[in-house]
């Protein structure tokens, strides 16, 4: 009997799976091992017409050896850990779900925005002996402020609509969009040098590529004037950890809000970082709602399921 693989796991329910996939004549199969363990997950879904996954690698010698598989679609936007360009040449279909958790990431940003800020962990740590203190000196306002935007689709144009009034001017950066989306959101088009340079808060919400991976690293700290609160919710690998920890040292920033890491989950190796006093770390939540949880497993299901049909879909990745 054919069937469909989710290797990984870790949602409360698979019954829209279960029933969507049972009705058009699939078997649904669930990883239930240990999450780290690739080889498992590679052999469960070596046989199989479609696969869900999340953050599993799927590279270029597993789809090469999946003779069977047709389909495979990401729980979530963004699919860095799948080889689209080894899996187009076998002949295997891939999506996404794009737009899900627009409202989720944006007010997620919003929260380590104001809360680096505010210094408010800080402030609760020291709330007994420290009453009555700020947490540190470097508290601002941010009416007569810049915010700067690295990217501008989806989840950027979201947290510009929110955010944007609160600052004296927005600068966006964003290559891939034309240049009235720009002033649809109320935001100065900038190149990324100005950007970097002028704004005091930086909100990072670009795809993960070979050109932005990295794309802020010690070079680009050095370039920060205004000491700013750096935001990330896109992905982990567009920053330079290393770099990040020696700007937070050396008082190159104001502070820091991160979501997404370069090792996920975070490794002992992260722990100078994570621990810093001007760090607030989250564990890739950004997207978490009660809206955006239903709507990605609903999405994900139903683009696997047309994918297999031979249907074209606005999320597939190699129409």
């Amino acid at each position: 009997m054919p069937f469909i693989a989710i290797i990984d796991t870790g949602y409360s329910s698979y019954e829209y799976e279960q029933k969507l996939f049972g009705a058009n004549g699939f078997e649904l199969m669930l990883f239930d091992g240990d999450p780290r363990d690739l080889e498992m997950k590679y052999r469960l879904a070596i046989d199989a017409d479609g696969i869900l996954v999340r953050g599993t690698p799927i590279k270029k010698d597993f789809v090469e050896k999946a003779k069977k598989l047709k389909a495979i679609v990401r729980y979530g936007t963004g699919y860095d850990n799948v080889d689209l360009e080894a899996a187009t040449q076998s002949g295997i279909r891939v999506a996404n779900v794009q737009g899900y958790a627009n409202h989720a990431v944006s007010d997620h940003a919003m929260a380590l925005m104001y809360s680096c800020l505010r210094g408010i962990p800080a402030a609760q740590k020291t709330l007994a002996e420290g009453f009555g203190k700020p947490p540190f000196s470097e508290v601002f306002e941010l009416h007569d402020k810049t915010l700067g935007i690295i990217g501008l689709g989806r989840i950027g144009s979201h947290f510009a609509r929110k955010a944007t009034p609160l600052f004296r001017q927005t600068l966006a950066t964003d290559p891939y969009i034309s240049n009235h989306q720009f002033a649809k959101f109320e935001t100065v088009k900038a190149d990324l040098k100005t950007l970097l340079y002028e704004s005091h808060v930086i909100s990072i919400h670009c795809t993960l590529t070979e050109e932005t991976r990295h794309l802020i690293n010690t070079g680009t700290f050095l370039s920060m004037k205004q000491k700013p609160i750096l935001i990330n919710t896109a992905r982990g690998p567009v920053i330079d950890e290393n770099a990040l920890l020696y700007a937070l040292d050396h008082n190159l920033i104001h502070s820091a809000g991160i979501d997404v890491w370069e090792d996920e989950p975070v490794t002992k190796k992260q722990t100078a970082l994570i621990e810093h006093p001007r760090m607030i770390g989250t564990g890739h939540i950004a997207w978490h709602s009660d809206y955006s949880i239903q709507e990605v497993q609903k999405r994900a299901a139903d683009n696997l399921m047309a994918l297999l049909r031979g249907e074209i879909i606005p999320d597939c990745l190699n129409p």
